[in-house]
């Protein structure tokens, strides 16, 4: 009897102190300690880190969206910085693994949490941030949700502090040269924020799209996106002779890649949901009947996004937007 209850204290007393290591261990704990950042060349000189198409989390550090670096004879140029002061060290680190020059100059494509938040982290070693003023705009305007936002994915997140483009580019077309290479910041239309914009290298011929071109996962609608003003600028930026186009999320591709994963979603969205709203279809019945789009079934997360994109598109064009 005796041995059994000695028996029972030492599993009591096993399991406690297990938990306690547990607990230890947690303190010690680096968020996002299990996924690696790396860039990937896409040509000479120039890289992308991808993101995975899986939502923000504390192990990816916001970084599910894709991110630009290009190396200059001055030194290397990030395009976006991360969703804060976590994720832009996390970037500065994986550029360090394809270069041993410091990152010089940061430039944003739009104004979704972590294509700026990590501004802050690189403005205060001095290095300037590039962005038309429209970019801008929209960052002041959101910054406190978009913070607030990042803050529940994770507490590192927790008291970021905006930075911006000291002095933005007017205008919806920005042209300068950095170490040598040229970088073109092109606005074509407000869409899936307001003021995203693209990253133009006319020597090399890449398209660092940022939010204007999905691949392989659906593009996001927000009630403040654009879709008709989205889809518009799609076309536009399709005079571009890319050879190579770094897309906001989604791998590599070509224009074709584009245009079936982005463009002829964005095309039928617009005609067929505008369609609806001029007969006053009733944004329910609207939906039903555009509920099943099986061309598009390959993206990610067609299946729990498609009939809220469809919701939210057929709402501005009731609405006149």
């Amino acid at each position: 009897m005796r041995i059994c209850e000695s028996w029972r204290y030492l599993v009591d007393w096993s399991k406690k102190i297990s938990v306690l290591v547990t607990f230890c261990l947690s303190l010690f704990a680096v968020p996002g300690q299990a996924m690696e950042f790396h860039f990937k060349p896409v040509a000479d000189q120039v890289y992308a880190y991808i993101g995975p198409l899986t939502n923000r989390s504390e192990e990816n550090l916001g970084l599910n969206n894709n991110i630009g670096l290009v190396i200059t004879e001055d030194g290397a140029v990030l395009i976006d910085s991360g969703a804060g002061d976590v994720s832009a060290k996390a970037l500065e680190k994986a550029a360090g693994e394809v270069t041993d020059k410091s990152i010089i100059a940061v430039i944003n494509t739009g104004s979704q949490d972590h294509r700026w938040l990590g501004n802050h982290y690189f403005a205060q070693k001095g290095v300037p941030v590039y962005a038309l003023s429209r970019t801008v705009a929209t960052q002041k305007k959101m910054a406190a949700e978009l913070i607030e936002k990042m803050s529940k994915v994770s507490s590192v997140f927790a008291g970021t502090s905006p930075e911006h483009a000291a002095k933005p580019f007017e205008g919806n077309d920005a042209q300068f040269n950095i170490g040598g290479v040229d970088f073109a910041l092109k606005f074509f239309g407000d869409a899936h924020f307001p003021g995203d914009v693209v990253v133009w290298l006319p020597q090399q011929k890449i398209l660092f799209s940022g939010d204007l071109i999905y691949v392989d996962r659906m593009l996001g609608v927000h009630p403040f996106s654009k879709v008709a003003s989205w889809r518009n600028a799609f076309h536009q930026a399709e005079a571009l002779p890319a050879v190579k186009i770094v897309p906001g999320h989604g791998q590599v591709c070509d224009w074709n890649k584009a245009r079936q994963d982005t463009g002829a979603y964005l095309d039928k969205l617009v005609d067929v949901m505008s369609a609806a709203a001029d007969e006053m279809l009733g944004v329910d019945q609207a939906v039903a009947d555009n509920k099943d789009w099986p061309e598009f079934k390959h993206l990610e997360h067609y299946d729990s996004w498609h009939k809220m994109i469809l919701n939210r598109t057929y709402l501005q064009f009731e609405q006149g937007l």
